[in-house]
């Protein structure tokens, strides 16, 4: 069985009878369970319905083409990782800015030669798993953080950051431009070198909420990581400082403690030595009044749970 039959699910989105049989044929026989439609209407209900792992666009069809098609699907939460690669029989630039724009990750032109198009499945979806697997390391850590590009666009959030934005009458969905005090915020970062950009931050307040939007990393490319904060709860290690009169630096460490992550975990990502982390641990097991690791997570999760 092919390495392509790991991605379980394709979506192949065609108008002509004859593509759609010659595709599915092919991507069956690799190992994949392939779903076929002829129109952009039916491909979002059978996208929608079925979850698959890639889509196959045709980008010229009757009615809804392949571009719009895209669109619909990309600003649904859920699909901002579901690769889709467009296929045409126009070898035109204008056709490969157009797929681009609409959310497209890739550009096949027909007559389509397959090893070539199984090359590039295999790419996307390997980019697809690990986007998913990081976004659910955001997620399941509480992490509040939304991917814009340097005009405030959103790549994606966090469901935690998507929900803080909607409460505060900011779209969140795929697409959508952050508030132009923020976009102006992203246009200072662009100006400096990428270093001098993290931590910076602005302050935003609507409909009862008051925000913060913290750059978070900045890789000099397209896409920024900002973090948000709750200003009414402050940061996850505010609380846990004021919580249990600990500095900062403690109730980061006690953070990925209640993360699960081992000490040499932590000294990575808090570019410390594991001395210095084992040196908060004693100050932390202390201000507890714990002795164990186990309860010391087990307290700092009640704090940071007990108004979500």
């Amino acid at each position: 069985m092919s390495d392509l039959a790991a991605a379980n699910r394709v979506l192949v989105v065609d108008d002509s009878p004859d593509a759609l049989f010659m595709l599915s044929d092919a991507l069956t026989l690799e190992g994949m369970d392939v779903l076929t439609c002829n129109s952009g209407r039916q491909a979002i209900s059978l996208a929608n319905s079925s979850s698959p792992d890639i889509v196959l666009m045709d980008a010229v069809m009757p009615g809804l083409d392949g571009f719009q098609t895209c669109q619909i699907l990309k600003a649904e939460r859920g699909f901002e990782d579901i690769p889709i690669i467009f296929m045409t029989g126009f070898n035109e630039s204008e056709h490969v800015v157009r797929a681009l724009a609409a959310g497209g990750v890739d550009f096949i032109s027909k007559p389509i030669e397959l090893n070539e198009l199984f090359a590039r499945m295999r790419v996307h979806l390997g980019n697809a798993r690990r986007a998913r697997s990081a976004r659910r390391a955001l997620d399941s850590t509480g992490r509040w953080i939304v991917a814009c590009d340097r005009n405030g666009r959103i790549h994606w959030s966090t469901q935690q950051a998507a929900d803080l934005m909607q409460r505060a009458g900011i779209r969140s969905d795929q697409g959508a431009y952050l508030p132009w005090e923020v976009v102006e915020l992203v246009g200072l970062a662009v100006e400096q070198l990428p270093s001098a950009a993290l931590g910076q931050a602005l302050r935003y307040s609507r409909n009862g909420q008051d925000l913060e939007f913290r750059i978070l990393s900045d890789d000099g490319n397209d896409e920024l990581l900002l973090r948000l904060v709750d200003r009414h709860r402050g940061t996850d290690e505010e609380q846990l400082a004021k919580a249990f009169a600990l500095t900062l630096r403690e109730a980061e460490v006690l953070l990925w403690i209640a993360h699960g992550k081992a000490n040499k975990e932590i000294a990575d990502i808090l570019e410390m030595s594991p001395r210095t982390v084992n040196k908060h641990l004693e100050q932390i097991f202390n201000k507890l009044s714990v002795e164990k690791r186990t309860s010391a997570a087990t307290m700092a999760v009640r704090v940071l749970w007990r108004d979500s």
